[in-house]
């Protein structure tokens, strides 16, 4: 399944949110490397696959408060191995892994 992002609108696919912003680029922070041509906004430790862009549609940077901004040169999918794909606009995107509480424990993102 298809769906596009438009500006000020959240979507989610498994546990990793994706919100358009109004910026024209990305804050300064820490570029994220990419791995096998692909920027992974999310990789499952239990099942090996991951939310990822092609790196040549896209730039990604954490800040230095654990931000994370994905920047989209050109339209593409945002893909998982078991999620349908999302429509990603030009533009800038902030990403949040979702993340899981236990009582007496720091939060932690969730896992695949």
């Amino acid at each position: 399944m298809e769906r596009q992002i438009k500006a000020g609108q959240a979507v989610r696919q498994g546990d990793v949110l994706v919100e358009r912003v109004r910026r024209r680029t990305l804050p300064k922070g820490t570029f994220v490397a990419p791995r096998q041509g692909r920027l992974i906004l999310a990789y499952g430790e239990a099942t090996g696959h991951h939310h990822s862009v092609a790196v040549a549609d896209g730039e990604m940077v954490e800040t230095a408060a654990h931000e994370v901004f994905l920047q989209i040169m050109k339209t593409t999918d945002l893909q998982h191995q078991e999620h349908g794909s999302l429509r990603l606009d030009k533009g800038v995107y902030k990403v949040t892994i979702q993340q899981e509480y236990q009582p007496r424990e720091l939060p932690r993102r969730v896992v695949d």
